[in-house]
């Protein structure tokens, strides 16, 4: 061809990667996901999804499928999970999209592997009762081995055997982990606020019943003017001299003037008559 000669076994390529690429747009296309035309991973799984979606498609043309929210709500609340955890792992997984498959093969809403469908006894991973229930129960053996939220979480997405005590670090776990704790703050239920009373609205303590004497003596006692009385200064104060500055001299004792007393030689002798 154009004086270059290209050998027999050169045809082989292209005719092995049309497969490939065949299924990969099969993926990309039916399970509504992003993957490369030329990628060469998980090749058997999603051969094995795909020939899952195939089989499982008449059955929902005409049907279609209930509500995702009450069958995760009921799973959570039959296998124990914590309220609203399911859901969040849920909408990481597939984002409630009941036909999704992964690039690497995953299935239905939980994304379930076909061995870990087979593992479960689903028969039709598509379908969103049994899918959704063996999410729920496959979550649910993770939180009773690990007993811990974060660690159930990573096994449910790594597989146990790779949850030695921590999250893996292996590139997809952690980050994956992450997303599923921050949709978890929004779909477990918000505790309710219980609204305070403020201070001012509080009722008034009710004052002590008086005694009979005392009552008869406030009914005996004057209606007190309504100008108020001065305060009464104790008696340390009542005793204690004012300050200098308001000292004022004290005022001079007028005293008559003393009578001296007259001597007989000096008085006047009598009128005689």
């Amino acid at each position: 061809m154009g004086g270059i000669e290209i050998p027999g076994w050169a045809w082989l390529v292209p005719c092995a990667l049309v497969p490939v690429v065949l299924l990969n747009l099969g993926v990309a296309w039916l399970g509504d996901t992003q993957v490369s035309p030329l990628s060469f991973s998980f090749l058997q799984t999603k051969a094995r999804a795909l020939g899952a979606y195939v089989a499982h498609r008449p059955e929902c043309v005409l049907d279609g499928h209930p509500p995702l929210e009450p069958l995760i709500e009921d799973t959570e609340r039959r296998h124990g999970i914590p309220p609203g955890l399911l859901k969040a792992l849920i909408q990481v997984e597939s984002e409630t999209r009941v036909h999704r498959i992964s690039p690497a093969g995953a299935m239905g809403p939980g994304q379930l592997m076909p061995d870990t469908a087979a593992l479960m006894r689903v028969e039709d991973p598509f379908d969103p009762a049994p899918s959704v229930n063996a999410s729920g129960r496959y979550l649910a053996e993770q939180l009773r081995r690990f007993r811990d939220v974060r660690l159930a979480v990573a096994a449910y997405n790594a597989g146990p055997g790779s949850v030695n005590g921590r999250v893996p670090r292996n590139g997809e776990t952690e980050f994956y982990v992450a997303k599923v704790l921050a949709a978890y703050e929004h779909t477990k239920p918000k505790a309710p606020v219980v609204a305070r009373r403020p201070a001012a609205e509080a009722p008034a303590k009710a004052a002590p019943a008086k005694t009979a004497p005392a009552a008869r003596a406030s009914a005996k006692a004057p209606v007190a003017h309504a100008t108020p009385k001065a305060p009464a200064t104790p008696a340390a104060a009542r005793k204690a001299p004012p300050s200098s500055a308001t000292v004022r001299p004290p005022a001079a004792k007028v005293t008559a003037p003393e009578k001296k007393p007259v001597l007989a030689s000096a008085r006047k002798p009598a009128a005689s008559h």
